[in-house]
């Protein structure tokens, strides 16, 4: 990523505001019906929710499909490494460019794209296929992420002028991360319960997907196109060099944050079964479902505490979170089956709290770039930060699949554990010093 350029550019225009033009579309076209700002904030939020647990009900089919194609452990990484890596191609190439193409055109191309992967899952189910159909998912996500956030700030300054962006934020982080923990959720019941499970929830979030995308098209615009055209580039996030260190903290964060929910977004499955001989696919989605769920919840419950409070309990529950993750790979290792409850109840206890403070720390990540953001570049400037945390969503997640390859389980899950760790106790406190 080309980052912490400071060359100035013609900013985008909110609309609603002075020099925006409220009831028309950028380019001048005629006015068309819209929402008032206030329900375009909630659909938007519901939008980027379904989007999101669109791209995780994958999470409990896995094992299915493994079952049916006999593919090994590494290639359910490979595949979930698709999905992040197209999150983060997209995010470098096209996260920013709502800041001038607007914000409604992009969401609902981001729809457009998600809508292509459910039909590519349907169609072409087998390994290949599921390689490329999360592919084209993350691309949609990698649209989506920093422009729905950017999207809902704007829309709430607009509804609500001088409230601030913390309920935004936490709105955004609740869509993302309550998207996230339905999904495998939903995932985990049509595995279990309905027929045709490899088919039929790509078919039921392809209905909502042309739903909530024609809902989104009505709502508000808030930004217009620069009046003078900029040539295209990729993504760089413009940053004073006074801000720099905590800019970079708070991407380390993110990095930590989504590493956890990479781990029980892809593998969880694998560690459930062969550590802990759990094989139920509703019970892989119930402890998915609950790692993101207890992020999202998290944001919502200590929402009124300062963010410099909500990063210290943020960090100390993804610390303690991932100390248990480690105690329950030694715990099921010598006590074998005897230890198998105790090293369930520590792997999923601490999977949650983990997961609450990851909802912490992200929420703070991004508080921290909104603070950062200026001249009409909110929308770059959280994409670098959704870019960092989505590499530490793809980087030690297909990590530990190749490693699995070679070393015991045990001990992959407790370098997983480590080098976390590491991260989020080095960025955790750069972050709380610079916040209030």
């Amino acid at each position: 990523m080309t980052a912490l350029l400071s060359e100035p550019r013609t900013a985008s225009v909110p609309v609603g505001t002075p020099g925006g033009v409220p009831g028309r579309v950028p380019g001048g076209s005629a006015p068309r019906p819209r929402l008032p700002h206030a329900a375009g904030f909630w659909v938007t939020a519901v939008a980027f929710l379904v989007m999101m647990a669109f791209n995780t009900v994958p999470t409990p089919l896995y094992a299915l499909y493994q079952q049916r194609d006999g593919f090994p452990t590494v290639v359910v990484t490979l595949i979930f490494a698709a999905y992040s890596t197209g999150v983060m191609l997209a995010l470098y190439l096209a996260g920013h460019l709502s800041d001038r193409l607007g914000r409604r055109r992009v969401i609902l191309t981001a729809a457009v794209i998600e809508l292509v992967a459910a039909v590519l899952f349907v169609l072409w189910p087998d390994a290949v296929g599921l390689v490329i159909a999360r592919f084209v998912a993350g691309l949609g996500i990698g649209v989506l992420t920093a422009t729905a956030t950017a999207h809902l700030a704007d829309l709430r300054r607009i509804a609500r002028p001088g409230a601030g962006i913390g309920f935004a934020a936490t709105i955004a982080g609740v869509a993302n991360m309550g998207g996230l923990a339905l999904g495998p959720l939903i995932g985990g019941v049509f595995a279990e319960w309905v027929p045709a499970p490899l088919v039929t929830p790509y078919l039921v979030f392809a209905a909502a997907l042309v739903a909530v995308g024609f809902a989104y098209a009505f709502v508000p615009e808030t930004v217009t196109p620069p009046t003078a055209p900029a040539a295209y580039r990729p993504q760089r996030v413009r940053v004073p060099a006074e801000s720099r260190g905590a800019y970079w903290a708070a991407g380390l964060g993110g990095f930590a944050a989504f590493a956890i929910t990479g781990l029980f977004g892809s593998v969880a499955p694998t560690f459930l079964a062969q550590l802990l001989h759990q094989t139920d696919h509703l019970v892989a989605g119930v402890v998915s479902f609950s790692v993101f769920g207890a992020a999202a919840v998290a944001q919502i419950v200590f929402a009124r505490l300062s963010t410099r409070r909500q990063l210290v309990l943020g960090v100390v529950s993804m610390a303690t979170g991932l100390v248990a993750l480690g105690a329950a790979a030694l715990v099921a290792q010598a006590a074998g089956g005897a230890g198998a409850l105790v090293a369930t109840v520590l792997f999923v206890g601490g999977g949650v709290v983990a997961g609450a403070g990851v909802g912490l720390v992200f929420r703070g990540a991004l508080a921290t770039a909104g603070s950062l953001a200026t001249g009409g570049n909110r929308s770059e400037i959280t994409s670098g930060i959704f870019l960092l945390a989505f590499a530490g969503m793809t980087v030690p997640p297909l990590a530990v699949g190749a490693a699995l390859l070679a070393l015991p389980l045990v001990l992959v899950l407790l370098g997983f554990v480590g080098l976390v760790l590491v991260l989020i106790l080095w960025a955790g406190p750069r972050m709380i010093r610079t916040t209030r």
